[in-house]
């Protein structure tokens, strides 16, 4: 881990979203160089599925040795943000850092995504980093060491990362263009990057959306506070970068990054936007351990049955009660292709079934991809995360269920054994 060195003793940091996850993760590594936090957040009362609030938070904070106010902030109300720029003012004489966290993620397609989740999005992400920015403004300027940092990513554009969740994009895009635009506004006065983690983070709502399987190819939100710490630590005259986590880190002599996975050893998911080839990542994820789903059984097949046809036969042969009982959807898979067709798994109704064509009760998943894709995700070789995120799998329907696939396949090649 990185060393705390005092830097940011007595420095008042306005962080968004920071009741839990990465936000509280930096307070809580200012707080203990004895730092002021605010903790500017919605959730005041406990949330029934994620922990903390921001009387906790701040809480936390005091114990490692920071002062800290809790402000309940909707950051898409400007009377809100407004009234705790104000208390946060009266309270520490001012502002040193502001830090852009709060964000909101609906990852699914244009016609697929309601034009509430929409404005959501561009409230919280774009409209909500730049408006908290504006407001904060001013009193970085009286700041000796003035910082603003963006959660937000290198502003890639292929049109791999826009083609399957254009209005997230969108929306995180923007805070990256308010790093852009105001580093360059305020040249010289305030320093205004941004921060972007190499791998996903476990966060409890990373928990909720994908269960335990998910979290074990995660790093835990150490490494962002650790690198946050790392560039609020510098001078003003650091600014307008767009920094990935782990690089600022190996800057600083950090070498060993297994200190930071939730599982040592276990395979890394790569995060968004990074521009490093979705097939390279897979072949590191194999290289450290990944287990394939199953074992490819085209050697003992017969030609003329086919490799979907296989695969079908493998799932077939596993699907039991206790399966049905614990998954509960149905899946469609759409494929193109080689080998174009309907396939559904049905693992909601009765003892469970699979096959070819539509499936007779409405799908909950429906994924699209090509076969060949279909092929090697099931024979271990493509993970169903590796494949949604570089774009070669389309999902349409319930999230948590399609992100039950992997754990799905993990108990199929065990019973398959």
């Amino acid at each position: 881990m990185l060393q705390n060195t005092g830097k940011l003793a007595g420095c008042t940091l306005f962080i968004t979203g920071a009741s839990r996850g990465i936000g509280k993760a930096i307070a809580l590594k200012a707080a203990r160089d004895g730092a002021n936090i605010v903790i500017a957040a919605k959730t005041a009362e406990p949330h029934p599925k994620l922990p903390g609030t921001i009387y906790t938070a701040a809480q936390e904070g005091e114990e490692q040795g920071g002062k800290a106010l809790p402000c309940i902030v909707d950051i898409r109300d400007e009377k809100q943000v407004g009234e705790a720029v104000k208390k946060a003012v009266e309270m520490f004489g001012g502002i040193d850092i502001l830090v852009n966290n709060a964000s909101a993620i609906n990852l699914t397609g244009t016609l697929d995504t309601p034009m509430k989740k929409v404005d959501l999005m561009l409230g919280v992400n774009m409209r909500g980093t730049y408006m908290t920015s504006k407001l904060v403004i001013p009193h970085l300027l009286k700041s000796r060491s003035p910082h603003i940092l963006n959660l937000s990513p290198p502003l890639n554009l292929n049109p791999v990362w826009f083609k399957n969740h254009t209005a997230y994009t969108m929306a995180k895009y923007g805070m990256s263009m308010c790093v852009l635009g105001m580093a360059e506004e305020f040249r010289g006065q305030i320093a205004v990057n941004a921060l972007w983690p190499k791998t996903a983070i476990q966060t409890a709502a990373m928990d909720m959306l994908g269960g335990e399987e998910v979290g074990k190819q995660c790093r835990t939100s150490d490494i962002m506070a650790d690198a946050a710490y790392a560039i609020l630590s510098q001078p003003k005259d650091y600014t307008g970068h767009f920094v990935v986590d782990e690089d600022i880190l190996r800057e600083q002599g950090i070498q060993d990054f297994e200190q930071y996975a939730v599982q040592p050893g276990h395979p890394l998911l790569p995060d968004f936007f990074l521009d490093e080839a979705p097939e390279v990542l897979a072949q590191q994820m194999e290289q450290h351990g990944a287990t394939p789903a199953f074992k490819s059984s085209s050697s003992t097949t017969p030609p003329s049955s086919g490799p979907i046809e296989s695969t079908f036969d493998v799932i077939r042969g596993v699907i039991n009660d206790d399966l049905v009982k614990s998954t509960q959807g149905i899946y469609q898979f759409d494929l193109s292709g080689e080998h174009v067709g309907v396939w559904f798994l049905d693992l909601k109704s009765g003892s469970g079934s699979a096959g070819p064509g539509q499936p007779s009760i409405k799908a909950d998943v429906i994924m699209t991809m090509d076969s060949k894709d279909f092929s090697k995700m099931f024979a271990g070789k493509l993970k169903p995360t590796m494949a949604f995120m570089s774009g070669k799998l389309r999902i349409k329907g319930d999230m948590t269920l399609a992100l039950k696939l992997e754990k799905l396949m993990g108990r199929m090649y065990k019973a398959h054994l």
